[in-house]
Order: structure tokens, then sequence, then C-alpha cells
């Protein structure tokens, strides 16, 4: 005997009754499924915040942070260039911190621990060495432009005035347990910092740069001094540095406070 099959009926001809038990069964499942994600959305929007970005985001961060560290290295170099392959306009990306004119008295403040800071003019950071690099600069926002920098190794900078050790001496790589996590730095008016974890600090690509294309960098580019990190993406590059100091605990991170991650490695 064959089952009678509901009979196709357009929908004028569904009784009411019916109607609305479908339209509420409806309702039900939609209702259903969007409670999971918005339960999670609800979730992370109210979770208590951490460094400007709620603490599930992250913490996901900051496992990507520590996958980073596993394979960073001192002896990896990011690639180089030719000086010709520099390109002869470097891209202009940023200018916060460095709205208002340079200070005419311009100085570099090193904080010390335990002892007197340091205001140093840029010519006697210009006695250090002098380095230049051809490499390709990166922009979080997915730019990039191979550009050709000149300055001081950040690492021979510490070197010469024993900076960066609770101990007071030069920083000597091997002892780590002497040297601070972090190296925080900001430009004159506060406008615009960064902090950055010891061992990209003293990698020997990282400049102190004042030099664009063998000439001494403008205004927009950071004048009179910059930092140049090429294992980190550009946000971490400061402009205009006017203070350095040195730290256990993360220093303030102008786009780590808007979402952004801390570490931001290449």
């Amino acid at each position: 005997m064959s089952q009678s099959k509901e009979p196709n009926l357009q929908e004028s001809d569904i009784p009411e009754s019916v109607a609305r038990r479908r339209m509420i069964k409806s309702f039900g499942w939609f209702a259903l499924a969007a409670a999971v994600p918005f339960g999670v959305y609800e979730w992370v929007t109210h979770s208590p915040g951490a460094q400007g970005i709620r603490r599930p985001l992250r913490k996901i961060l900051d496992a990507n942070e520590q996958v980073a560290r596993t394979y960073f290295s001192d002896t990896h170099l990011v690639p180089t260039f030719s000086v010709e392959a520099a390109a002869k306009q470097a891209r202009v990306n940023g200018y916060d911190g460095i709205k208002t004119p340079i200070p005419e008295d311009w100085t570099l403040q090193i904080d010390r621990p335990n002892t007197e800071s340091l205001a140093l003019t840029i010519d006697e950071v210009k006695t250090l060495p002098k380095h230049e690099i051809v490499y390709e600069f990166k922009c979080i926002e997915g730019w990039s432009q191979v550009q050709h920098w000149g300055g001081v190794r950040l690492s021979d900078f510490m070197e010469k005035y024993k900076l960066g050790t609770r101990s007071g001496n030069a920083p000597n790589p091997g002892n780590t347990d002497d040297l601070f996590k972090y190296v925080g730095m900001e430009t004159p008016d506060k406008g615009y910092y960064v902090g950055i974890d010891m061992e990209s600090a003293m990698h020997p690509q990282t400049l102190l740069a004042y030099e664009l294309n063998g000439q001494p960098i403008t205004a927009p580019h950071g004048a009179p001094l910059r930092l140049i990190i090429p294992v980190k993406y550009g946000v971490k590059n400061l402009k205009r540095i006017g203070r350095i100091f040195f730290a256990d605990e993360r220093p303030r991170d102008f786009w780590a406070e808007r979402g952004y991650d801390y570490y931001v490695g290449l």
C-alpha cells in the first residue's frame, strides 16, 4: 500500500496555523545558529583588554610571537641589494610623532639605570663606524620598496656607551642574564613610541640611521636620527628618535595599543 504524499500546496493554500508553526520553527533554528557566533563575539568584545586588543586575540598574537622567536637568529640576515637597485625616491608613510618641526635643540636622550642620563648630538652619534644597508623595507600595509640607508649599528652604539645591561658594562650577547629584555624608543613629542625585543635591537643589520641614499635624511623620513630595523615591519622603524631606554617589561608600543602584533617580525 503506497503512502499518501503531502499535497503540493501553494503558499496561499497552507492553513494559517501550519504557516505560523513553520515560521516559528524557522525562526528558532535561525536564532540558534546566530547565538553561537554572537556568543563568541560577546565573549571576545567584553573580555578584559590587553594592550589595546581583547585578551583572547592578544593571546593569539603572543603565541605567534613565540613561534617567530624560535627561528630568530642574529646570524640570519635579510637579503640585501646593490645601491643601484634602491628607489631614487623613498616612499614616505606615516607622520605620527613628527608633525611638529624638528626641535632646534634636538639631542638623543638615553636613560641609563642607576646612573645619569646621556644627551648626545647627531655629530656625537656619527663618531661611530658608519654602516650602509640596501634592503627591502616592508610595510605592514602590504607595500615594500628597496631602500638605501646609512648610520651606526645599534649594537655598536650600545657597546660604546655601555647600554642595555643591568651591570652597566658593555652588552655581551652571550650573557643574556645581564641584558634587559626590551629597548624602548619615543619621538621628542612622545607622539609615537615603540618597544623592541633586545635580540632584534642587537641584530647586526639594525641601525640608528642618519642618511638615506647617501644624503642626510629629511624631516618626513625621520631626521635627524631614526631606527632602521630590517627584521621588523615598518611600524617598528621609529622616526625622529628623541629618547631611548631599557626595560624588562614591554614598553608601550603605538600600534600594539591599537591592536597590532607587538613583535611584528619578518
